[in-house]
């Protein structure tokens, strides 16, 4: 929630807000300079919504503490002020009030705005209002030469705001954003429709980006499951104010098991607006089956409080501590498992191609498919607005989500299928985040996300290598 318990707005909330987040600001600064001159900077987060591996750090962190709230939501411009850390939970509390949202709302409650601008986010809402970094007006941020730097678009630092996002904290944090917000109505309804070939799910997704509409009704969320190459569905959203009952998928029954059915018509189901937004959190997709709490005589004793994304981080966590994981499969007589955690983007075109050599090749199922294209402001189809993930504007493309494990082969190169993940995205035009596992050349990994641009950047905003470069950070996990 807000600063005021509830979203607030107006002179005296916006005053009170701000005047909290300059406190947190200047503990910030305090922390920052007590940081000795040869270590790194790092954040002072216990929790991460990355995959992949994070070096210890003995040296003291930045405290963020103070910046983890609402300064203002204003109802009538539409728009939210929020301190970095403040996490989309949160930041939705408070705007669904006013019958309003972030463009972009990513799946899981405990991703910040500052972690969804600086590492990209997307969701269902994203094949007409892109990634979160595109509805930011306007950032401050601590740059590794321990500056607080205000950025906009067109002002002075727009190269920096340009190359912010997917620089994950190398070119500073964010202490404060201002972004669009949108009115929402109170519900979702939603139409799943079966395929029984990717190739009909791609050219049917394909259309309903373009024209925002399937079958005489509107699409204002967009995205899709494949279970097999034979069973793979579309969830087509659409707002409403139609009052009427709605599925509760916080209890019990599981969201992505509703997704499934064999009719030939598309199966129909309605959700609020908050439960909708919130919809994988509970399972963390389909994630939490690892725990059993989708058992059912499991699931009835699994308090709802811990059916959630962060209580299930914390779970890996200790099988990461621990290797618990694999010590369950050497008892098996199992060899040990490769993560395989990753989101990729391919052009629209490539999709049923990627699918089905994943499918083939890669032995995990379900997959998460999300479409996207970067908002329409006027530039030229085909260029590049954002140096560090170089997607085209005017170019739809299809976020591909897998998150699990395979068998190791022995005698097989250490992350054997992840390294054959990068090069077929590669092959078929696409990227991948950057929040897993990375086995890139340095060429490449240059060549792929921001090469020189982002060499100017970093001399400009951290000349004295205060913070880790993208490269060590998200291949060489130090």
């Amino acid at each position: 929630m807000s600063l005021l318990g509830k979203a607030g707005h107006g002179p005296a909330a916006y005053e009170s807000g701000f005047a909290a987040y300059r406190a947190g600001v200047d503990r910030l600064l305090a922390s920052y300079r007590a940081i000795p001159a040869d270590a790194d900077v790092r954040l002072a987060k216990k929790t991460s919504n990355l995959f992949r591996a994070r070096a210890k750090n003995t040296a003291p962190g930045l405290d963020v503490s103070g910046l983890t709230r609402v300064i203002e939501v204003d109802p009538q411009a539409k728009t939210a002020e929020v301190a970095g850390m403040t996490t989309y939970e949160d930041l939705v509390a408070a705007t669904l009030p006013y019958g309003l949202a972030p463009l972009v709302v990513p799946q899981l409650k405990t991703i910040t705005l500052g972690g969804a601008v600086t590492g990209l986010g997307i969701e269902s809402s994203s094949f007409r209002s892109g990634l979160p970094h595109e509805s930011v007006l306007e950032m401050e941020v601590l740059t590794g030469a321990g500056d607080i730097v205000t950025i906009t678009p067109d002002g002075p630092d727009a190269d920096l705001f340009r190359g912010f996002p997917n620089s994950y904290g190398t070119l500073g944090y964010t202490t404060r954003l201002k972004i669009e917000l949108e009115s929402v109505l109170p519900y979702v309804a939603l139409r799943h429709l079966r395929f029984h070939d990717l190739r009909e799910l791609e050219a049917t997704l394909d259309r309903i980006v373009l024209e925002r509409s399937y079958d005489g009704e509107a699409v204002d969320y967009l995205d899709g499951v494949v279970f097999s190459a034979g069973e793979s569905y579309l969830t087509l959203g659409r707002q409403t104010d139609e009052p009427g009952p709605v599925s509760d998928y916080t209890d019990m029954d599981i969201y992505y098991r509703s997704i499934q059915h064999n009719g030939r018509e598309p199966k129909r189901d309605r959700l609020t607006i908050h439960d909708y937004l919130w919809r994988w959190d509970t399972d963390w997709f389909w994630c939490s089956r690892a725990f059993g709490t989708q058992n059912p005589n499991i699931r009835r004793f699994w308090p709802k409080r811990y059916r959630r994304s962060s209580f299930y981080w914390k779970l890996i966590a200790l099988d990461h501590r621990y290797n618990i994981g694999d010590k369950l499969e050497a008892r098996k007589g199992n060899p040990p498992q490769e993560r395989v955690v990753q989101d990729i983007e391919v052009p629209v075109e490539r999709t049923a191609d990627f699918m089905e050599w994943f499918l083939r090749e890669i032995p995990i199922e379900p997959v998460w498919l999300c479409p996207l294209r970067l908002r329409d402001t006027g530039a030229a189809a085909g260029t590049q607005p954002w140096p560090l993930y170089p997607l085209r504007t005017g170019r739809t493309y299809v976020n591909i989500g897998f998150w699990s494990a395979v068998p190791k082969s022995p005698g097989r190169i250490d992350g054997a299928a992840n390294r054959a993940i990068e090069k077929t995205v590669t092959d078929f035009d696409g990227h991948k985040s950057l929040y897993s596992d990375s086995y890139y050349e340095p060429e490449e990994f240059a060549a792929r996300y921001g090469g020189e641009r982002y060499k100017e950047l970093k001399k400009r905003y951290d000349p004295d290598q205060r913070l880790l470069d993208l490269y060590s950070k998200a291949v060489q996990r130090r």
